[in-house]
This record gives structure tokens, sequence and C-alpha cells, in this order.
């Protein structure tokens, strides 16, 4: 294997022979990994109402907002990129993380990975393992204001709200939006930029807007 084709993910210790030869190749990765190491101490999930797990990486702070009566369970290995140095397709804003209600629920597996982007949960999202979401993509289980116009004008956020699932080992591509009431199978891929209203197979490719199966993977 030459140099050029040798992973270049995350080192496991800044002291490592790897971590010194990304550095020498890559200069911005050591620059990513000396902030992440400098931020995001324990203190700073527990005030936000989350236990910190093992082997998180965060590069730049992310945003949660938790309603007090509602939970978020995130499993290990989680890798959230908020800056826009963190990424070369420059997340255009820091994760946000937000249960808006009292009852809400947002749980995700082992090995998530998020760049940019939003997890916004009136009633329940479920992530399971080993999903990557893109660059600024947004998921989301509500409509946030009713459709109806005197109902919005007499209640602005009593909007429709169903769960969304996300099975294991889903690739979700940069700038898609998924909406509520969406199943998304194991193992499928959701191609940058769509818009996905409906349920997906497990293992397809769903491309387009509204997303329809393109092809299995």
């Amino acid at each position: 294997m030459d140099e050029t084709s040798k992973d270049v993910g995350a080192p496991a210790s800044l002291l490592s022979l790897e971590s010194l030869r990304q550095a020498r190749d890559m200069p911005w990765k050591a620059s990513n990994e000396i902030s992440r190491w400098l931020i995001t101490p324990m203190a700073w999930w527990r005030l936000r109402g989350l236990s910190k797990g093992a082997g998180w990486r965060c590069y730049g702070l992310p945003v949660i907002q938790r309603h007090r009566q509602s939970e978020i369970r995130v499993g290990q290995r989680l890798e959230l990129r908020s800056s826009a140095a963190s990424n070369p397709l420059g997340p255009s804003r820091p994760v946000i993380i937000s249960t808006r209600r009292a009852g809400a629920r947002i749980t995700i597996g082992d090995d998530f990975g998020m760049t940019g982007g939003s997890l916004v949960c009136d009633q329940r999202i479920s992530i399971g393992d080993r999903v990557w979401i893109g660059a600024n993509a947004i998921i989301s289980d509500t409509d946030f204001h009713p459709l109806d116009p005197e109902e919005r004008l007499r209640h602005p956020l009593a909007a429709n709200t169903a769960p969304v699932t996300i099975a294991d080992d889903v690739f979700v591509g940069m700038n898609a939006l998924i909406l509520k009431g969406v199943t998304i199978g194991a193992g499928s891929v959701v191609a940058a930029g769509c818009v996905v209203v409906r349920d997906v197979p497990p293992r397809s490719l769903v491309a387009g807007n509204p997303a329809r199966v393109v092809r299995g993977v």
C-alpha cells in the first residue's frame, strides 16, 4: 500500500507515529486534533444533560438544545464536526441536536458521525449503529408549524409530528432533508440533496426530490 492510499482518519493518539505523519502531510489535521483535545470537557456535556461516551470526538462545539423533560442518548465513538475547517465540504454551521418538547427522545447508536446539520426532535428520532450524516443534512420529525393558516396563527407551534427511524449502516449525503414519519432501512444510501418523505427499503440508493429508489446497494 503506498502513502497516498493509507487511511486518513483521526489518529488514536496525538503522540503516535501516525499523528506525526499526518501533521507532516496534512497540517490542517494536526490543528483540528489539537483543538479537539482542548474543548468539550465532561462537565460541558453534563450541563446539557448528556453523559459523554467512550471515544467521542468533537471538532468544534456542537449546539445541544435539550428540553429538561426529554432524553438524548448517544452510544460510543461519536464524531461531530462543527467547524468549517474540520471537513473539506465546509459545514456552514455547527451540528445542532435539539429536543423541543417534553417526552421527546433522541437515541443514537455507536459509531455515529455527523458534519454540520441538525437533528430536530419533537417526538422521537431513533438512529442505529454506524450511521454517517453528510455535511449540512437535516433530520426532523416535525413540520415545525401547522399547515392550516388559521391554526398556524392560533397555535404556531402545534405542528404535526411522526417518528423518524434510521437503521444501522445508513449513509446520508450532504444537504439531504429527511422529514417526519420516515423509516430508512439498514444499509441504505440517501444521495446528496435528497428530500426524503417516504420510507426507504433496506439496501437501497435513493435520490431526488421527492427521493425515489434508484437501485440497490
